[in-house]
């Protein structure tokens, strides 16, 4: 890919910050609108003490703390794909796989939040993950 054309790579990453706007701003409605109804005490957020906060509120707040664990990997893997100059169109649209696959992961586990298809796309983009590490990994082996 040319210079330009490997930017592409970058857009993915966009496309997570997104991804981690929207469910930030849906936790803090979320909060907020309990602690308006008196459903959670404002003192619950000094500490986090266990079993202070209604169910969904705690879904939703492991699944933003979520969003900042395996997409750590994929925002590096995507940095060295960009840096080392190994951009390809199968690498750019493993990416974008990946990113929708947390697309579906969020919005099952924010919707439905049925385990088992949760699990099964949870798993899946990190089989798309594994692939753009192994990827990346063969083509530096192969420029020596």
């Amino acid at each position: 890919m040319n210079e330009a054309g490997s930017a592409q790579i970058l857009y993915p990453v966009f496309a997570m910050f997104l991804l981690v706007s929207i469910v930030l701003m849906h936790m803090r409605g979320q909060r907020f609108a309990a602690m308006r109804s008196k459903e959670v005490d404002v003192a619950f957020y000094k500490a986090y003490p266990d079993g202070g906060e209604p169910e969904r509120l705690r879904v939703i707040g492991r699944h933003f703390s979520n969003l900042f664990e395996m997409p750590v990997l994929f925002y590096t893997v995507v940095l060295m794909i960009y840096v080392t100059h190994h951009v390809s169109t199968f690498l750019v649209a493993c990416a974008w796989l990946y990113v929708a696959l947390r697309y579906v992961h969020t919005a099952i586990h924010l919707g439905s939040n049925n385990v088992m298809t949760r699990f099964s796309v949870y798993f899946a983009s990190v089989f798309v993950l594994a692939i753009l590490w192994v990827t990346l990994l063969v083509q530096l082996l192969r420029a020596g």
